[in-house]
C-alpha cells in the first residue's frame, strides 16, 4: 500500500472482546477524521464472539461523547483483517502480538495505539507543521518512520503504552477510558489528516 490515504487505507483497532476499547477507538477515530476522510476504520477482538451487539455501556459512553454506536457488531480478529490493514493498533501489547502471530510480515504495521501516536509524533518537533514539501509523510511513510523509531526510543515506562481494560469496572472507569482513547484519536486523526495530498495527474 503506497501513497496518500485512499480506499485501501485502513486502520484496524484490536482489543480482547471487541466490546469496550476497540469499538470506542473505531467510532471515535472515525468521528474525529470526519465523514469525508478516505481512511477506513474498523476493529476486532482476539477473543470476540461474532454476532453480539455493542455493549450498552459502551454505546452510552459514545453517545455522551457525541458519537453513534449504531450498526456495530463485534468481530473476531482474522488473518485477512491484519493482511488488509494499513495500520494495526492494539490496546495492549498482547493484542499487537496476536496480530503479528497471525501475519508475521505485518510486524512493522502493528503497534499499540499509545505507542504509535508517541512514535509517529516523534519524527518531527512537537507542534510543527509538516508543510507541503518533500519531507511531508504519506501514510506508509508515517508507519515506516514510527516502526524505525521503535528500535531507538524506549517506552516511557512499564505499561505506559497500554490502554487498560475497563471490563468489570464501574461506569466512570469506562468513561475515563473512553476520554483517554478520544484524546489519542484526536492526535491520530491529526497525523493521518496531515499526510501528503495526491500528486496532480498529468
Amino acid at each position: 500500500m503506497t501513497g496518500e490515504p485512499g480506499p485501501d487505507t485502513t486502520v484496524l483497532f484490536v482489543c480482547t472482546g471487541n466490546t469496550y476499547r476497540s469499538p470506542l477507538a473505531e467510532r471515535l477515530l472515525a468521528a474525529r477524521l470526519g465523514p469525508d476522510s478516505p481512511v477506513r476504520v474498523s476493529s476486532a477482538g482476539t477473543r470476540a464472539a461474532a454476532g453480539d451487539r455493542m455493549d450498552p455501556a459502551t454505546r452510552s459512553v459514545l453517545t455522551e461523547l457525541g458519537v453513534t454506536g449504531t450498526g456495530f457488531r463485534p468481530r473476531p480478529l482474522t488473518t485477512e483483517m491484519v493482511t488488509r490493514a494499513s495500520l494495526v493498533l492494539g490496546m495492549e501489547g498482547e493484542h499487537r502480538e496476536a496480530a503479528v502471530r497471525l501475519v508475521p510480515l505485518a510486524l512493522r504495521r502493528c503497534f499499540t495505539l499509545r505507542e504509535f501516536v508517541r512514535l509517529a509524533e516523534g519524527h518531527r518537533p512537537e507542534g510543527s507543521d509538516p508543510g507541503p514539501g518533500p519531507g511531508r509523510a504519506d501514510v506508509p511513510d508515517l508507519v515506516a518512520r514510527a516502526a524505525a523509531r521503535r528500535g531507538t526510543v524506549a517506552p516511557p515506562g512499564p505499561g505506559a503504552d497500554a490502554v487498560p481494560d475497563p471490563c468489570g469496572e464501574p461506569y466512570d472507569v469506562l468513561r475515563r477510558c473512553a476520554e483517554d482513547i478520544d484524546a489519542l484519536a484526536v492526535r491520530l486523526a491529526a497525523l493521518l489528516s496531515a499526510v501528503r495530498a495526491p500528486a496532480a495527474r498529468l
